[in-house]
């Protein structure tokens, strides 16, 4: 099953483009079920989610709907982090799971996590300390880019994060292996410009996809999710909404090609923004 969704929803540069003008920021996550069936969480990066709060996310969405959760960047970028933090992190995401609505952790390493038998080993431990919640990790030095790796990633039973990003050197190019019961892609742009050199954090992601673009991944969606028991697809290119209209279009290419493409109990697909 594929399921197509956004990297966050909570962005005040939504409203007008996708959210109506007016509508409360406690409402939004509600709207944004009604169309799609699945969000990646991404303030959990910047800080150790509560359950309360996981707990209140669930209630507002439906049955059918998965979050995928990103790691606090303590465990993924200082690798020095206090071990309290893992299992601390497994107690933050008990209610997606108690409610049905979990997916996934998604792991993202920094550039400057190189392939180094060291990392390997965290690698293994950073598996070994989320038990047993599926894990996805998305390597951003393109080192990790080889057969070792997918065999490394398959043998942990993690997930191997494929992505659409800028041509650059040293960063992943648009390869997609499903490594785990887990296929995960993220589409983040393909603004080279800005990718290095920006003044704000989003500029990396102002971005809109043509369906050209966009269709180079719908077979690559497709063979995932032969492999896979669950693939997630985010948009990353989220200023200005510019994600909602990938998310949008890729739904719609792989639903009109037969793809099983998982949506809302009784959502509806809407126009295209851009």
């Amino acid at each position: 099953m594929i399921y197509i969704g956004t990297s966050g929803f909570s962005y005040e540069d939504w409203v007008g483009p996708y959210y109506p003008e007016g509508l409360e920021k406690k409402d939004w996550l509600a709207f944004y079920g009604k169309e799609f069936n699945t969000l990646e969480i991404n303030f959990s990066y910047y800080r150790m989610p509560a359950p309360r709060t996981l707990a209140q996310m669930a209630s507002k969405v439906p049955a059918n709907f998965l979050f995928t959760i990103k790691a606090t960047q303590e465990m993924t970028h200082t690798r020095e982090a206090d071990p309290a933090l893992f299992p601390k992190f497994v107690t933050a995401v008990q209610p997606l799971l108690q409610a049905g609505k979990f997916g996934a952790v998604l792991a993202q390493f920094p550039a400057s996590f190189h392939h180094t038998p060291e990392n390997v080993d965290y690698l293994k431990a950073f598996r070994q300390q989320l038990l047993d919640l599926p894990v996805v990790v998305e390597f951003r030095n393109a080192q990790w880019l080889n057969e070792q790796t997918f065999q490394f990633l398959q043998e942990q039973q993690l997930g191997f994060c494929c992505v659409d990003e800028p041509r650059l050197k040293g960063l992943l190019p648009p390869v997609a292996r499903a490594t785990s019961d887990v296929a995960y892609v993220r589409f983040h742009g393909r603004n080279a410009m800005k990718w290095w050199q920006h003044e704000q954090a989003y500029e990396r992601y102002d971005y809109t996809y043509s369906q050209q673009e966009l269709q180079e991944w719908t077979p690559k969606i497709e063979n995932l999710n032969a492999e896979a028991d669950k693939t997630f697809v985010f948009a990353n290119n989220h200023y200005r909404g510019q994600g909602i209209d990938t998310a949008r279009q890729l739904r719609s290419m792989l639903q009109e090609q037969g793809a099983d493409v998982s949506v809302p109990s009784g959502g509806q697909s809407s126009p295209s923004l851009f």
